[in-house]
């Protein structure tokens, strides 16, 4: 493979102002940090962040950065919690241009609201508006969605969701670019939709819609969800876990690929929206969570629709921390959510530069303190008689079924209990729990002076494993300000959020915590993906080489090489995984 001639930064920079017009090459620091500073880690300089307005113009932008021999990283919504569609330090051996695609905004309903093609731009809460004219729902409809998360996100990190029976978001209809191998530009449109020959056509009539429902292929061999996954995770007595990001079963083409392509499109299964109920239950006792958690897998016709786990210590900092979250949410709905984390991020930046870091969180957290609890009365009752807490969606053609089940189980237990929530009490405490997610970070910002950082693990238990609650050793333990367990408990998938103690380094508390999930046989990462953060496993990494062997898009992720062509590279630390080699 040869090198791309490298064209001046000032040629290239033309060429994008060619493209998209001058006001969407962003190059001023202040300007592009939004979009290379990730939403909970990772940063790095770019040559320019660059906003197409069009899939042909995302593709003009894609054709220059290539054959300037530039790093490209394609990003959405910057909502990644490991740092995986940002540039991660200084240390590549080329430039970087970051295409940010949110102005590609487009919901396409085809098969009379069955499926749907999403464009770059769109997001979970845009796709869920979209469907409800016809009574019907995206893969994840709370969750990522509260903080603006796009649709191609979710399917290049096959991210997991909370709800049961949908599990990782996952399509083998997709739309995308590739580097081959000798370093040329390929269109791969396995959409299933009949658009034309030349990436021209392709790109604007899928833009503008301009294709009919004869257009549209019945795909049988291609899936447009995980369909096997409501079957995977009824296996309660399967000694592997239900979901992980490694999963070798889950990656195909864009589904999984972390940002090694290019995406343009993604054709998806919608589903039928059912009126459901909340069911809140509180125990002292770990194993009445594990009663009903494999009861309800098993006996009923079908798995619960949803099922959250929060710790008393997790439901307390995102009383506290995730306030602003939650009130902004209830208030305004989702959509309000991306434009007032930009708004912030803008504040951030210019207290930044007059030595006034977290000065915003600081303000935000000075006026929610004074605001009464958002929480119900009786959800904030549990709270002080129960240390876990299991919030159950069910569909109501099952709430009887469910209603005798926890009737009976808690009237031979001492340590627990549980309510059927109204309407209102089951919508806000679901709104809490995802508003823990962030609360870890609003506490990091206001407690400086006695937080190092966070260690944030996602993690997928053993589906038989009965032991999910984490006995830390104490040289862990003594490091940790406060440990927030909070997840999707049918799925046995756990977010564990640790703020670690001032001086004490994060890194090194990562890489221990590695070596517990490892005796314990969890997976890791469960549904975030590796980004930054994590090793990716020899089957991932080699997924990743196969899709982008000439290492032209976002390289570094899951710690592999940098340098182009898969080569250690010379300005970075970095290199193939201890045990790893480049033919995983």
């Amino acid at each position: 493979m040869s090198a791309a001639p490298q064209i001046t930064r000032e040629a290239l920079l033309a060429q994008l102002r060619d493209a998209v017009g001058a006001a969407h090459v962003l190059t001023d620091d202040q300007a592009t940090r939004r979009f290379r500073k990730g939403h909970r880690t990772g940063e790095g300089p770019v040559l320019a962040v660059v906003r197409p307005g069009t899939l042909l113009e995302q593709w003009k932008v894609l054709q220059a950065a290539v054959a300037a021999g530039r790093i490209v990283i394609m990003q959405a919504a910057n909502t990644g919690l490991t740092g995986g569609s940002t540039p991660d330090g200084s240390n590549y051996d080329r430039e970087i241009v970051l295409i940010n695609t949110l102005r590609i905004a487009g919901v396409q309903v085809v098969r009379g609201g069955e499926q749907v093609v999403c464009l770059p731009g769109a997001t979970l809460d845009r796709l869920e508006q979209t469907l409800i004219p016809f009574n019907r729902e995206p893969h994840s409809v709370i969750g990522s969605s509260c903080i603006g998360a796009s649709v191609l996100g979710g399917i290049c990190n096959n991210s997991g969701g909370a709800l049961v029976r949908r599990g990782p978001a996952y399509t083998e209809l997709a739309l995308y670019a590739r580097v081959k191998g000798d370093g040329t530009l390929e269109l791969v449109n396995h959409l299933g939709i009949e658009l034309g020959q030349t990436p021209e056509d392709i790109l604007t009539r899928l833009q503008n819609g301009s294709y009919t429902e004869a257009d549209v292929r019945h795909e049988p061999e291609r899936a447009a969800s995980d369909a096997r996954y409501a079957q995977d995770v009824r296996a309660v007595d399967a000694d592997s876990p239900a979901r992980f990001n490694a999963d070798p079963s889950r990656l195909f083409e864009a589904s999984g690929s972390a940002g090694k392509v290019c995406l343009f499109a993604v054709r998806l299964d919608t589903f039928p929206k059912e009126p459901s109920t909340v069911f809140y239950i509180g125990s002292n006792a770990p194993e009445d969570l594990t009663a009903v958690r494999r009861h309800l897998l098993t006996a009923l016709p079908r798995p619960p629709i949803a099922g959250e786990y929060i710790h008393r210590t997790a439901f307390d900092i995102g009383e506290k921390y995730g306030k602003d979250t939650f009130l902004l949410i209830d208030r305004f709905g989702t959509a309000r959510v991306p434009a007032a984390f930009a708004l912030k991020s803008r504040f951030d930046g210019i207290f930044e530069r007059l030595g006034m870091r977290g000065f915003v969180d600081h303000a935000i957290q000075a006026v929610t303190r004074l605001l009464p609890s958002h929480l119900p009365r009786r959800v904030r009752q549990w709270r002080d008689l129960y240390e876990h807490h299991l919030l159950v969606r069910v569909s109501n053609d099952q709430v009887e079924a469910t209603r005798a089940f926890l009737t009976k189980h808690f009237a031979q237990s001492t340590q627990g209990g549980w309510f059927e929530c109204d309407s209102d009490e089951g919508r806000k405490a679901f709104l809490h729990r995802f508003a823990i997610a962030g609360a870890a970070i609003r506490y990091r910002e206001v407690h400086r002076s006695e937080v190092e950082d966070i260690v944030a693990l996602d993690i997928a238990l053993r589906r038989n494993d009965r032991e999910w609650v984490e006995q830390l050793p104490q040289d862990v333990e003594r490091n940790v300000v406060h440990k927030l367990y909070y997840g999707h408990f049918f799925c046995h998938v756990f977010h564990q959020d640790y703020i670690v103690k001032k001086g004490v380094d994060p890194l090194a508390m990562e890489h221990r915590m590695w070596e517990l999930l490892d005796e314990r046989r969890a997976e890791y990462p469960a549904e975030h993906n590796v980004g930054h953060l994590y090793v990716a496993k020899p089957a991932l990494a080699g997924f990743y080489q196969s899709l982008d062997p000439t290492n032209t898009f976002n390289p570094g992720i899951g710690h592999t090489p940098r340098g182009r062509g898969w080569q250690e590279c010379n300005h970075a630390t970095g290199g193939w995984p201890k045990g790893y080699s480049e033919n995983a």
